[in-house]
């Protein structure tokens, strides 16, 4: 793959920047359009080009990317099922403050099920097992194992196992092991991309829902013309199951982001917006897009009016990662000699 080539300690810490400063922003500019229909986003907005709030801020999937991240800094490869349950309690469910506004169905099941004294994989067994929150708390563990696609994906399981199951896993294990190939990889455009996307599926079962809606997606990206509105129809059809009520389901979200990815040839601008308008589970799929470009192409490849507007986290969802920035989690994850 070309992705062995060696990256040097100061372009892997600009890739892992990149990654997680993409994650927020792509998490950002897809919140107001969080489970909206493309037809609903273009009579509100037309096309969305950037930010279309005064105060653009991230949602739980950006606070949960904290929280994997300091988890992960702590304990590295180490990292056990029983370090992931502590932390759990430890910073959300023995807490009694906030009410974890906007965390999604998975990390609701998974909190009643720790409050009531249910251990892992148990914790697991609820109705949304299957949704994209591992997915969007994913790609700290590609930054982590840079160039190791399979020990990202191995970590992440390891995360995953309080919280989800089956289709649940494979889609955060996707997101960790393409994140993991783009931190080392040195081709640019459709090359990378398709290092990325081979390196996402090569660590997931061949046929798992999620491994068959991101073949689909990518096709179908790589196939539409150059027109975004021609591309993002290509892409959503080709994974959107049509009446289907919700819209964190993981062989979805991850699909339709992996797709906004092949369909951007490494623009990170492309990516975000491409997934942003789409809509569905908007701030989850533009945060891994925005995560997957910004580890192939570096922080530089965001534009610099969307990385200002990120700002350490308010802990609406997570009152226990207020104050942490996504830049510092980044530098956590790769520490200046590289000895991994």
């Amino acid at each position: 793959m070309a992705g062995e080539t060696r990256t040097t300690t100061r372009e892997v810490r600009d890739r892992a920047r990149g990654a997680l400063l993409g994650l927020a922003v792509g998490d950002a500019l897809g919140a107001p359009a969080e489970n909206l229909r493309p037809s609903e986003i273009r009579r509100r907005w037309g096309r969305i080009e950037g930010f279309v709030t005064d105060c653009p801020a991230g949602t739980d999937d950006t606070e949960y990317a904290i929280f994997s991240g300091l988890l992960l800094a702590r304990h590295g490869s180490a990292l056990t099922v029983a370090h992931v349950e502590r932390a759990w309690h430890h910073w959300i469910a023995d807490l009694d403050e906030g009410p974890f506004r906007g965390a999604g169905f998975s990390e609701r099941g998974t909190l009643e099920n720790l409050r009531r004294g249910l251990a892992a994989p148990i914790s697991a067994q609820h109705r949304h097992a299957w949704s994209d929150g591992l997915a969007m708390r994913a790609a700290p563990f590609g930054v982590f194992a840079a160039g190791r696609p399979a020990e990202a994906a191995r970590l992440v399981a390891v995360d995953g196992s309080v919280s989800h199951e089956g289709e649940g896993i494979y889609g955060g294990q996707a997101v960790a092991a393409g994140v993991a190939a783009a931190m080392r990889e040195r081709g640019e455009g459709h090359e990378g991309v398709t290092s990325v996307v081979a390196a996402a599926l090569s660590v997931i079962p061949t046929d798992s829902w999620t491994a068959r809606s991101m073949r689909r997606a990518v096709v179908a990206a790589e196939r539409a013309g150059t027109d975004p509105l021609e591309r993002e129809r290509a892409v959503r059809s080709a994974v959107v199951i049509g009446g289907y009520p919700w819209t964190d389901l993981a062989p979805e979200a991850v699909a339709l982001a992996f797709g906004a990815f092949a369909a951007a040839r490494g623009d990170f601008r492309t990516a975000v917006l491409t997934a942003v308008n789409m809509g569905r589970d908007a701030d989850t799929t533009a945060a891994v897009a925005g995560a997957l470009t910004g580890a192939l192409c570096g922080a530089a490849a965001i534009p610099a009016e969307w990385a200002g507007a990120i700002a350490p986290v308010a802990g609406s969802c997570l009152p226990s990662m207020r104050g942490h920035h996504v830049l510092d989690i980044a530098d956590l994850l790769t520490p200046e000699e590289d000895t991994r």
